[in-house]
């Protein structure tokens, strides 16, 4: 569910860019030339679609023919940064991919600033590592983060900060990557499997299913990957993998691995189990609603879903459902100081000790929240116009003031920091949750996600936008 709306809202974000920009429509019937003028020298211009131009420190090329749309990428020089376009070009600002349409003869020029600045504080600094395709996530397995998204993208680091783009066997969209058995495992459209023992050398496997995948786990020795229509496909190997019998059509959203038993679970309250995945089961549900997320944790099983839907199991065969004091949707939950938070629509919160017993809590806003983290003995939870609440006992909770109106979308705590990403490049710092700090991300575009490991801070976003701190 939740990646289907990113999907159309990622559609709607390039209709915009283009209609912004000048692109979209059709050339004026012939070829007109377009070039870079002056030639960049702390930087580079190259025509990303199609080919033609490649104009500054990295070559030579800045003038080219061309009819219908061209797409130019600017991309600047260590230590260096993109300030924005100019000429027939200036439409796009500072976003570092230009769509224009080339109807008559233009000209446009791209400019590239020092970067400034040292290593900095943790989360204080940012650098612009990767634009391309747009990404869905970035994980970090086996000293090597890997991050994979549209037409196939494949982008692996060892230092979340030098990235390279790996050659993908396929051009399906990605959405999940696992590690196991001393091997990757990406699973995406169209049933797509894409396998690695280094995180650079991939091959595609044989496509089982002519669904989406949507979630992989590794348990017990084996993979299993869920998706659209019930499909459940196994491997021990991430090489060989088989289609079991599924005893579900709906879409599965879901799979986790916990105390033993593998727990997948989708449309319309759908659950299966499986103790060598294998070999599974519907269990019964008592619920009709979505189920969008499962984890397992402090000895049970928790599903989250639509019209705030929690259900919870020690087993993963038999399910309650628990009285939730809200009906609107919840979109993020975590656990802290024997505390399980859930926040959501309207600015919902809710508590619970137990995981059985859940009460809703006043709320300083009725925006959405959508994310919410425990850190430096703080819950922090972010949502849309900028929201920040901070509790310290997730029972009474304080509206912070924000240095943003933006959107915010994911929240993380490392290094005694919490870094908050969200709409326009949006990133906000604080070490106390209350004190917030607007950091510069040299990018303008949605940032949909961040991680700490390895003592970096790592956020992606739309465009395949990698940033890294410090």
């Amino acid at each position: 569910m939740r990646k289907v709306f990113i999907l159309a809202l990622l559609m709607l974000t390039l209709s915009a860019f283009l209609t912004a920009c000048g692109g979209g429509g059709s050339g004026g019937g012939g070829s007109y030339t377009l070039s870079i003028n002056p030639k960049p020298t702390k930087g580079t211009v190259v025509s990303a679609t199609p080919a033609g131009i490649n104009c500054g420190s990295g070559g030579s090329a800045c003038s080219a023919s061309f009819s219908g749309t061209v797409v130019l990428s600017a991309t600047p020089d260590a230590g260096y940064t993109f300030a924005g376009w100019g000429g027939d070009c200036s439409s796009c600002g500072t976003l570092p991919l230009c769509s224009i349409n080339m109807n008559a003869n233009k000209t446009c020029s791209a400019n590239f600033t020092a970067s400034g600045g040292g290593g900095g504080e943790a989360g204080t600094t940012w650098k612009l590592r990767n634009l391309g395709n747009s990404l869905y996530g970035v994980a970090y397995v086996n000293n090597t983060f890997v991050a994979v998204g549209d037409v196939g993208t494949i982008l692996t680091s060892t230092d979340g900060v030098n990235w390279t783009h790996k050659t993908s066997p396929t051009a399906n969209s990605l959405y999940g990557v696992t590690y196991g058995n001393n091997t990757f495992v990406a699973v995406g459209n169209v049933g797509t499997i894409l396998i690695s023992s280094d995180g650079v050398n991939w091959t595609s496997q044989r496509w089982l299913t002519g669904g989406k995948l949507n979630d992989v786990v590794y348990g017990n020795g084996l993979f299993v990957a869920v998706g659209d229509y019930g499909t459940i496909l196994t491997s021990s190997d991430g090489v060989n993998w088989t289609q079991r019998t599924s005893p579900t059509s709906q879409y599965l959203n879901s799979v986790t691995y916990g105390n033993g038993i593998f727990v997948a679970v989708g449309e319309y309250g759908t659950i299966l189990t499986s103790t060598d995945g294998v070999n599974w089961t519907a269990q019964t549900s008592p619920t009709n609603n979505f189920l969008i997320g499962v984890t397992y944790g402090n000895g049970i099983f928790v599903a989250v879903g639509q019209n705030g839907t929690i259900l919870t199991s020690s087993d993963g065969v038999n399910w309650t459902q628990r009285t939730s004091p809200t009906n609107l949707n919840l979109s993020s939950v975590t656990y802290g100081n024997n505390t399980f938070v859930a926040v959501g629509n309207d600015g919902t919160i809710i508590t619970s000790s137990d995981g059985v017993n859940w009460t809703q809590r006043t709320s300083p806003t009725n925006r959405p929240l959508n994310s919410v983290t425990y850190g430096n003995n703080t819950f922090v939870a972010v949502g849309e116009y900028g929201t920040i609440l901070t509790s310290t006992d997730g029972v009474n909770w304080t509206r912070q003031s924000s240095p943003t109106s933006n959107r915010l979308q994911d929240l993380t705590h490392g290094n005694n920091t919490f870094v908050a990403v969200g709409r326009n490049g949006t990133i906000l710092t604080s070490t106390d949750g209350v004190n917030w700090t607007q950091q510069n991300s040299r990018t303008s575009h949605i940032l949909w996600d961040v991680v700490y490991v390895n003592n970096t801070f790592v956020a992606v976003g739309h465009w395949g936008t990698i940033l890294t701190s410090p």
